[in-house]
């Protein structure tokens, strides 16, 4: 089945979403907010192969390589100036910067990333050709799994010490 089980009854505000309207607070370790707007939030998508999301950069403000494993990504920036790329498979960065107005597409399954180098807020939709693309972002899916990867596994994969693993362990737990 592609997505879940369809509604025996369904109304207007299974199709509507408000949320992506108004900035969302960036006041965390990674200066961003993510608003998704996929079949979780509009159960009318489902099926439909659709979602978007909103995020809001503060200065400096990071959206840390991750995948969307169900979906190609494209985003429009809505205000300020992002520094966006992905890394093909064969380990190619493709990158530039992008501002108002401009867009750029990130291929589905493949690692990318946006930062936002402006002294000013910044903000973009993406969209996505799935009802619900995933996300995984990189530094959680290693460091903060549960049951948690091995330090071996990971000093050895990084080239980098057991007491490394646990301090980024320890940055990204819970």
């Amino acid at each position: 089945m592609n997505g879940f089980a369809c509604k025996a009854s369904f109304s207007a505000s299974d199709f509507f979403f408000a949320g992506l309207a108004m900035p969302k607070p960036t006041n965390n370790m990674l200066g961003l907010a993510m608003t998704p707007a996929n079949v979780m939030q509009i159960p009318g998508l489902n099926t439909l192969g659709v979602s978007m999301a909103r995020v809001d950069f503060g200065s400096g403000g990071l959206n840390p390589p991750h995948t969307h494993p169900r979906g190609t990504k494209i985003l429009f920036v809505l205000y300020g100036e992002l520094d966006v790329g992905f890394i093909t498979t064969a380990n190619l960065l493709v990158s530039m910067t992008i501002k108002q107005g401009d867009i750029f597409t990130f291929p589905k399954g493949l690692v990318h990333f946006q930062i936002n180098n402006g002294k000013k807020p910044a903000a973009a939709i993406a969209a996505f050709n799935s009802q619900n693309p995933g996300v995984q972002a990189i530094a959680a899916t290693l460091f903060a799994a549960m049951p948690p990867v091995s330090d071996g596994v990971l000093s050895k994969a990084f080239q980098i010490s057991n007491q490394e693993v646990d301090a980024i362990k320890s940055k990204l737990a819970g």
